[in-house]
């Protein structure tokens, strides 16, 4: 796929999802008007114009599927992840805390493509879609203990409090790279996130972003009001996400609203293919379904 057509690929579903549609002019929604086809089959007007399909998010011809809603078959990962009620399903608690974790795809690498799924929590669950990843060990941590914020003392049950698995013994399944960020509380849902790179955020939600060489980031639009980003979440249900990847750019979308944009042109990070996996930590509990995959390249 050359490189104009990734561009008129990337852009075509940055508009189907809306990203431009509250800043039409007049004279642009008359032009549209008027290109609609005549009986005879010819757009009216002096235009050639043509209105996008509307995108069926449950349409999967030409997609695969990654999950058979039954068993985790094709995935890799430690016994705290679980298939419950057709979903894919993980819990972390006090108690018994997950620590960091991931589940891999076997499937293997993948470069261009679409990847959608539905995904839910509760509590304080922080999770993400991995792609484009690989498997190293986790960085150093700075200070904390074994917990994420190195906390200490019994939990509110009066509980001990538990210990996540070891480093050592998650160390094949440890992924690093782009991830689509989710979380139940709705702080980051929908970002671009990099786990272990030292890059971290680099497209919040809500943002259009180009990356430069030099860790450089430029904040190239904005796709709404923050309330109205906000709104795009579902809390306490399912939620659709989608990610179109082709080339540098990768726009993460939910519930068929763009929600985030990557336009990554610093060599240093960029990455043209990897694994796809699911990642977990925090409390509480998540939840997926209906993963489907349509490899573009």
């Amino acid at each position: 796929m050359g490189f104009a057509t990734r561009v008129r690929t990337v852009a075509g579903v940055v508009a189907l999802a809306g990203l431009t549609h509250t800043w039409m002019a007049p004279r642009a929604r008359a032009e549209a008007s008027q290109s609609a086809p005549t009986a005879g089959g010819q757009a009216g007007g002096g235009g050639g114009f043509k209105q996008p399909e509307p995108y069926d998010f449950n349409d999967h011809e030409g997609w695969t599927s990654l999950f058979d809603g039954k068993t985790l078959n094709g995935w890799s990962g430690d016994s705290n992840w679980k298939v419950e009620d057709g979903a894919i399903t993980i819990e972390s608690t006090c108690e018994k805390p997950t620590g960091t974790i991931y589940l891999v795809w076997k499937g293997g690498e993948t470069s261009d493509f679409e990847l959608k799924m539905d995904m839910k929590g509760t509590g304080s669950i922080n999770s993400g879609v991995q792609y484009r990843g690989w498997i190293a060990p986790p960085p150093p941590r700075r200070g904390g203990g074994p917990g994420r914020a190195g906390q200490t003392g019994p939990c509110p049950s009066g509980a001990a409090r538990g210990t996540p698995p070891s480093a050592e013994s998650e160390a094949q399944w440890n992924m690093w790279g782009a991830q689509y960020d989710f979380d139940a509380g709705n702080r980051y849902t929908g970002q671009y996130y990099e786990q272990s790179t030292g890059r971290g955020i680099v497209a919040w939600k809500g943002q259009v972003v180009r990356a430069e060489a030099g860790d450089r980031r430029r904040l190239l639009s904005t796709v709404g009001e923050p309330a109205d980003v906000d709104r795009i979440y579902k809390p306490n249900d399912w939620n659709q996400l989608h990610m179109v990847v082709i080339g540098n750019q990768m726009v993460h979308l939910l519930n068929g609203r763009v929600i985030s944009v990557l336009i990554d042109e610093d060599p240093k990070f960029q990455r043209k293919s990897g694994l796809i996996g699911l990642e977990v930590e925090a409390t509480g509990k998540l939840f997926v379904r209906n993963i489907w995959l349509k490899k573009l390249q």
